[in-house]
């Protein structure tokens, strides 16, 4: 295969750090088992931080970055795959230590990939993505610890977001009460369009406690938000609780005490979705092209953009200006 293609690679040389789309060749890909002509790719916070060097994400260069891919197999290696199939891939080291989704074409190994499940579109599964993805497991790590919607209003921290949105999306379908926590002001309608029975202020859910525990308000929170966010959330957790921690966009540090964890039993649960096993990953991929499949988020909380768009995209998610998902086309 010598066709050239499209990708955003981004340097780090004597001029600097910087990120250009780049017309390349194949042998730039890394060696692997199946070679994909990318259809869709999105864009999630972690890719805003590759794309800076403050992010600290890529550590080879140049390099293609993009957490997420989905499209049809050229060529494989790999009898589980065939020419024409489409597939999506997300997590393992895709656009952090191997060639990622923001280029025309891709090569990566079979094991990482997931057969397109029925029901889902490519640019569906690319609106779903790694942010949806982690919501689906944030979820079913949540039920799998007894979460039931009798238990009371769940709450989702940065709702505006793609695991937020999607979060409320799936957990409105699962009959929960869902609280949907944001920054921003005007959105209310779209989230209780989501699925949000209540939109709430980040003032109004995070309130700083004078004491080791708040009032009990919470059956449960996703949280892709983290810092002191986490911190203060974890004070209003009902007895018997969980928190479903999936990210860091309000920083690396939970400062805490043992009391919400001795003295109401809560339970702090780390979402992994880079490893997750893959018996688990094919379980919430049908999932999520079935019945927990976000509707209200993917017809009307999804923006495309082209390649050319891709900086204003990752700027967007960086400064927190994004509601739902962004996905990159890399169709011609």
């Amino acid at each position: 295969m010598e066709k050239q293609f499209r990708a955003f690679r981004v340097h780090q040389d004597e001029q600097g750090f910087r990120g250009e789309i780049e017309t390349i060749g194949p042998t730039e890909l890394p060696d692997a088992e199946v070679t994909i002509s990318v259809h869709y790719s999105s864009v999630n916070y972690k890719d805003g931080l590759a794309s800076i060097p403050e992010g600290k994400i890529v550590k080879s260069f140049p390099f293609i970055p993009g957490i997420d891919l989905a499209g049809e197999v050229l060529e494989s290696r790999d009898t589980r795959f065939q020419p024409g199939d489409k597939v999506l891939c997300t997590g393992y080291g895709l656009g952090v230590t191997h060639e990622g989704g923001f280029a025309e074409l891709a090569r990566v190994p079979a094991d990482w990939l997931v057969p397109l499940p029925q029901g889902l579109s490519v640019l569906e599964a690319m609106a779903i993505g790694t942010a949806g993805f982690t919501a689906a497991l944030s979820i079913q790590r949540l039920l799998d610890n007894g979460l039931t919607p009798e238990d009371g209003p769940v709450l989702v921290a940065g709702a505006s977001g793609g695991v937020g949105s999607i979060a409320v999306a799936i957990l409105g379908k699962l009959g929960f009460q869902v609280v949907a926590m944001t920054g921003k002001s005007d959105i209310r309608e779209q989230l209780v369009a989501f699925g949000a029975s209540e939109v709430i202020s980040r003032e109004d859910a995070v309130t700083a406690f004078k004491g080791v525990l708040g009032k009990e308000r919470w059956a449960a929170v996703v949280d892709p938000v983290g810092g002191p966010v986490t911190a203060e959330l974890l004070k209003a957790v009902k007895y018997g609780g969980s928190i479903a921690l999936s990210g860091l966009t309000a920083g690396g540090k939970v400062e805490t005490s043992v009391y919400p964890f001795i003295l109401r039993g809560i339970n702090l649960l780390g979402i992994d979705s880079v490893f997750c096993p893959m018996s688990l990953r094919l379980q919430l991929w049908q999932q999520l092209a079935g019945a927990w499949k976000p509707g209200g988020v993917l017809s009307s909380g999804v923006k495309v953009y082209p390649l050319e768009q891709l900086p204003l995209a990752l700027s967007t998610v960086l400064e927190g200006k994004a509601l739902g998902r962004q996905v990159i086309s890399l169709l011609s």
